[in-house]
């Protein structure tokens, strides 16, 4: 029997790593996954942008930079999406390390700065992955 809380194209409970780093590192690929997915659609022809030509320069952030900071920035809208939920349930106000630990990521995105928000998210059972 299928498992009916599995969303598609997620990792399967069964397959899901057990630290938290690759619990997040999983969510992120699965978010690099739907990012590239977006990417590749196509509008209608009327509704394209003319392209133009951009020399790039060494100080440019590559296109693998940008879909990784896609990828990671759309986890941590998804953990801020669980948290404010979770504290309209409970009437909890905003706690101090959480918001830290969001404006540690928002200043610089990285998978470090990721799992410290999510490591106070799992502390609160709020974590579904």
């Amino acid at each position: 029997m299928a498992n009916p809380t599995a969303r598609a194209g997620r990792s399967e409970p069964e397959e899901l790593p057990k630290s938290l780093t690759d619990r997040v590192m999983a969510r992120v690929d699965d978010a690099r996954i739907a990012v590239d997915r977006r990417e590749g659609a196509s509008r209608p022809k009327s509704k394209r942008r003319k392209r133009t030509p951009v020399e790039s320069s060494a100080a440019d952030p590559s296109a693998q930079d940008l879909r990784e900071a896609k990828s990671l920035k759309r986890v941590f809208r998804d953990l801020g999406l669980s948290y404010r939920e979770y504290r309209r349930q409970t009437g909890e106000p905003v706690a101090p390390a959480v918001r830290a630990a969001a404006y540690n990521f928002k200043a610089a995105p990285s998978l470090t700065s990721l799992v410290s928000v999510a490591v106070f998210l799992d502390e609160l059972d709020i974590l579904t992955w």
